[in-house]
């Protein structure tokens, strides 16, 4: 694999892109004008907005491209059905009084990838003349033939990847057995003493035995157990400190209700104070407190990775925690699912062990961060949603119960996904900031000693911008409360830069998101102003970090590392969370590192596509449906590296993430089946590690221009 092309900053790299059409080729000076080859042909043209410059020698036609709404996908989700072209049902677009189907994406399958002939578990793990007894007996309908099955049940065994089972490779051990695709490199048939020919397992050195456990996969942490799931489904858990805590929680809300019932009397019947200090009299505290929270740290050295639905998968966090992501975050998860044990949800939880490690910590100036001992830090974190304030109470306390490794657990306010926003969640939350204010309330109640934090974005309409209002109910509690309950006690928050409606469409709001910054910067000498100076605040209400600090974020179109300094030092954000531009370059994170620009040559890039298929077949198994859902992920994720456009092409830079190129020929064969956006394409990339894909195997793209692209942040 030959080295990635370094390109040094300059002074041109610190040019902002996003008003391309204001700037020309006659009248900007040179230092704004950085070529990236000596050689490159000076080129007069005007930018236009949303249009990439490429290099003249690369265009094939002066026509530009139309530009890809990033939310056609997401929108098709509730309003057309592709593979019908219908409207879809299930939102408000259906019939009237005709059914809706249940859960989210029907409209999209991607076929069955089993054997066609079902081995026993009792077989898979076992030698062909020691299995283990199957508990349905004579009644079992699988195969219990090894040889049949072999033979006749599966499809041959994957040639790519050198014919060699990376699981096996890295562990030593394959928990598929006889289901991999890959057994031959660790099987072999030996001949007894008395003539007998046995196909057994291989494993190298002392490793534990194979129990069959799908879920526990080497490398693998935070799998909750199938008792777990099973508890947690059949109602059998307790989730003592929630159930308090909503008791408390509604009887609260109806002494609030009758007070705020008697302030509207009409003038008339005006409300009696005696009355009304009568119910004050009838508030209580809580059942419990707060714990006092773990200390977390955010700073210009740990560039975070975005709550990614479908995307934020386990295989895709660790290359970018390879490339130096130093926050990683599971998909978005949705509360009662959670609560009611269902396994879709928990397998989201599932953690890499190298997402264990500390972030990296170096504090500008030798500053020393207070109470913050980084070694028992960890990376990654939860993200879930909710649209009541038990379902998030519960979930939290669930997660923080179950899961031994957690840094945080991360509120979803920002979802915009129609499924997710007409139930009150995601998005929905932001009109709602008394709804919002209890569920963070109850969950840092709850959590132990797990910081609880906020996504949130600026409002749900274009023109009306809500987070400010909100940020401040998250840093100081409703103002008729803040002085019995203290501060809510977020830990930090994060701030998307646009609204529900826009979606993914237009530039993120930074002016705003510095707005927001500065009202968190200001929090702790608002809040001494808000505290009594008597009586010291609370620590468990307050936020868990240096000196009471709030950590702030900021999310929206960072797409290299000028984008991601700059915003750090002119917004003020404490760090910035990276989504669209992680999933079309995973290397901006190494980027930032390094301070540079990195060409990456199409051999390193598909070197990325492999060390994916790797750490999926690691993920999922390397069985047919392991390699299934390997193929599967990995073509969502082509979805949108095809967008990338190589660093040497451009005329200019930085790159923005919004712009789309004109049709161009790129530097070698690789790279232009690389930038295809031709599924077909991506499908042969795919062959290319995993073989052919399973007959059944279906994938539908979502535009139907034969692209797909669909921008999914949590």
């Amino acid at each position: 694999m030959q080295d990635s092309e370094q390109l040094e900053p300059s002074a041109a790299a610190e040019i902002r892109t996003e008003d391309a059409s204001a700037v020309t080729e006659t009248n900007e000076p040179s230092s704004k004008r950085q070529k990236l080859s000596h050689n490159a042909t000076i080129d007069h043209r005007d930018r236009k907005h949303g249009t990439a410059l490429i290099k003249p020698e690369y265009l094939i036609s002066s026509e530009a491209q139309d530009v890809v709404d990033d939310d056609v996908a997401e929108g098709a989700i509730v309003a057309d059905d592709n593979a019908t072209s219908k409207p879809d049902q299930r939102d408000s677009g259906g019939k009237k009084g005709k059914k809706k189907q249940k859960g989210q994406n029907h409209n999209r399958s991607f076929g069955s990838f089993e054997d066609s002939l079902r081995l026993c578990n009792s077989r898979f793990l076992s030698n062909e003349f020691s299995p283990k007894p199957c508990k349905f007996g004579e009644r079992c309908n699988m195969c219990h033939d090894l040889r049949a099955y072999l033979a006749e049940g599966r499809r041959p065994d994957v040639e790519t990847l050198e014919g060699k089972c990376p699981v096996f490779e890295s562990y030593g051990r394959c928990p598929s057995g006889w289901k991999c695709r890959f057994v031959k490199s660790h099987s072999k048939e030996i001949q007894h003493e008395d003539g007998r020919k046995e196909l057994v397992l291989l494993q190298e050195g002392d490793q534990p035995e194979l129990d069959g456990n799908q879920d526990a996969r080497p490398g693998v942490v935070n799998v909750a157990s199938a008792d777990i799931k099973w508890d947690l489904a059949r109602k059998k858990v307790v989730l003592e400190k929630s159930e308090a805590y909503i008791k408390w929680l509604d009887r609260d809300s109806e002494i609030t209700h009758k007070i705020y019932n008697r302030k509207q009397s009409t003038e008339d019947a005006p409300a009696d104070p005696n009355d009304l200090e009568e119910l004050r009299a009838q508030f209580v505290d809580p059942p419990f407190k707060a714990s006092e929270k773990r200390r977390i740290y955010f700073g210009r050295e740990t560039p975070v990775l975005a709550p990614l639905t479908t995307q934020g998968n386990l295989p895709f966090r660790r290359i970018c925690g390879d490339l130096g992501a130093q926050i990683t975050y599971s998909e978005m998860a949705m509360g009662l699912p959670l609560i009611q044990g269902q396994k879709g949800e928990w397998a989201l939880m599932k953690t890499h062990e190298s997402e264990l490690t500390p972030p990296r910590f170096t504090p500008e100036n030798g500053q020393v961060v207070e109470g913050y001992d980084n070694s028992k830090d960890l990376k990654w974190g939860a993200q879930i949603s909710g649209n009541q304030a038990w379902v998030a109470m519960k979930a939290t306390e669930a997660l923080t119960r179950f899961l031994p490794h957690l840094r945080v657990v991360d509120l979803n306010c920002g979802c915009p996904i129609d499924l997710v926003y007409q139930t009150g969640a995601g998005s929905g939350l932001l009109d709602t900031p008394n709804k919002l204010e209890k569920m963070v309330r109850g969950m840092n109640a709850v959590s132990g000693e797990v910081p609880i934090t906020v996504k949130l974005r600026t409002g749900i309409r274009d023109g009306r911008p809500t987070a400010q209002r909100i940020i401040e109910r998250l840093a100081f509690g409703n103002s008729d409360f803040r002085d019995r309950l203290g501060a809510p006690g977020t830990a930090a928050m994060t701030l998307h830069g646009r609204s529900r409606q826009q979606r993914y469409t237009k530039k993120a709001n930074w002016e705003y998101i510095a707005e927001c910054a500065a009202l968190i910067q200001s929090y702790k000498n608002k809040k001494h102003n808000l505290t009594d100076t008597v009586m010291e605040p609370d620590a468990s209400t307050q936020a868990n970090t240096s000196d009471d600090k709030i950590y702030f974020i900021g999310n929206g179109d960072c797409y290299s590392h000028i984008d991601y300094f700059d915003h750090i030092d002119n917004a003020k954000v404490d760090s910035v969370m990276i989504a669209r531009g992680a999933m079309i370059k995973p290397w901006i994170f190494e980027e930032i590192e390094k301070g540079q620009y990195l060409d990456k040559s199409a051999s390193e890039r598909l070197g990325y596509v492999e060390k994916f298929v790797r750490y999926g077949l690691e993920a999922w198994g390397s069985d047919e449906i392991g390699l299934g859902h390997t193929r599967r992920f990995l073509l969502e994720w082509l979805s949108f590296t095809c967008r990338y456009i190589p660093i040497g092409l451009l005329e200019h830079l930085p790159p923005n993430l919004q712009d789309r190129p004109p049709k161009y020929r790129c530097r070698d064969d690789l790279e232009t089946l690389l930038a295809s956006t031709n599924y077909k394409d991506w499908i042969k990339i795919t062959e290319m590690f995993l073989g052919p894909a399973h007959p059944n195997f279906t994938f539908q793209p979502k535009h139907k221009s034969n692209s797909y692209d669909i921008d999914a942040e949590g």
